[in-house]
């Protein structure tokens, strides 16, 4: 389904500047931008992403990962096709170098059917994720008004690369967010992905003054690339800085895939390297995850050491938490833990496709 973007100028001669991310394309009639789903049509510039998904699931929050949003809760998730990053490592790259079609027109998926879809699961929140939703924001706000309006709650999982014109409406819709802080230097962003590190450190940055939305942050650990333990001390010290030392840290495992098939999957003791590191530099929550590692997944208190949300996987096993406190001492553990579930569960995921009306 065609609609007309929100976040883009007329720049003459029939082209038109989109506003949404630091690409800062510029389209001639019938072109696309970078993430596909953006185009010229008769010198407005529209998106083909809204009312199209590439699929639904019914995931565990901790899968986002969120791991300080009401865990142990489940959430809608979907995404539809495109990004306006080029990693070289995209674990999801059957999805976001996909171009829609117009196949499924007949099935849009309007944002009172998507909610509609998350009740019928019994899920209280919906995920914008899978590929890049920065580059349908148009789309995720409107889902996330209706989600709103029902009573669910809003996750956002994202690169962090969109540009100061657009971040502010984004996220005033979004209860918790996790952003791919994917490695803390220019010559990887611009090498590895295409883009660039500042806009997204200036999205963190933001996030964390603006204080509304919840926020996580995801550094995927790849061999030889950005792995050396200097790189991983400056992120954390940036991260501590900037955002304080309550923001959760995921040190995520890299497999072979896409472009980077020739580099081996992160070793476990690497990641465990880098939570010790990240944890010196100050950061009291930092995760580790595609890998089974029990004591990585754990939220413990950061007053006396008790182990207050205890993880296997993406499952939660025993909690230890009085509303947002530890139980064993009373301090207050950071995140958004009221109003929601968050005890056992099986961190189990239910695929849904594309389920018809």
């Amino acid at each position: 389904m065609v609609r007309e973007a929100r976040y883009w100028e007329a720049v003459g001669d029939g082209r038109v500047r989109c506003t949404l991310c630091p690409r800062d394309c510029r389209l001639r009639e019938g072109q696309a931008g970078f993430c596909f789903v953006r185009e010229n049509q008769a010198g407005r510039l529209v998106t083909t992403a809204w009312g199209r998904s590439t699929g639904f699931a019914v995931d565990p929050i901790e899968k986002k990962p969120l791991a300080h949003f009401l865990p142990g809760s489940t959430v809608l998730s979907f995404g539809t096709a495109g990004c306006n990053l080029g990693c070289r490592f995209c674990q999801n790259w059957d999805i976001s170098k996909a171009r829609l079609s117009d196949r499924r027109a007949e099935d849009a998926w309007t944002p009172e059917r998507v909610v509609a879809l998350a009740r019928e699961a019994g899920t209280p929140g919906i995920a914008f994720t899978y590929n890049d939703p920065v580059i349908w924001a148009e789309y995720a706000i409107d889902v996330a008004r209706e989600a709103h309006a029902a009573g669910l709650y809003t996750a956002f999982v994202t690169a962090g690369y969109v540009t100061s014109q657009a971040r502010a409406e984004v996220f005033a819709h979004m209860d918790a967010a996790n952003v791919d802080l994917k490695a803390f230097t220019e010559d990887f962003y611009a090498k590895v992905t295409l883009s660039h590190l500042e806009p997204v450190l200036e999205t963190l940055d933001w996030l964390a003054r603006e204080g509304h939305t919840w926020v996580e942050v995801t550094n995927l650990v790849i061999p030889g690339l950005n792995d050396d333990p200097q790189e991983t001390r400056r992120l954390s010290r940036w991260l501590f800085q900037h955002m304080g030392p309550d923001v959760p840290l995921h040190l995520t495992a890299f497999h072979p895939d896409f472009r980077l098939r020739d580099v081996p999957p992160t070793p476990a003791a690497t990641l465990t390297r880098a939570r010790e590191i990240a944890r010196r530099e100050g950061l009291r929550h930092v995760y580790t995850g595609n890998v089974h590692d029990r004591a990585g997944q754990t939220t413990y208190c950061p007053s006396c050491g008790e182990a207050v949300i205890e993880r296997d996987w993406h499952a939660v096993r025993r909690v230890r938490l009085k509303g947002s406190a530890c139980a064993a001492c009373g301090a207050r553990i950071a995140g958004r833990f009221e109003g929601g579930p968050v005890g056992p569960s099986s961190g189990a995921r239910r695929a849904l496709g594309l389920p018809r009306a």
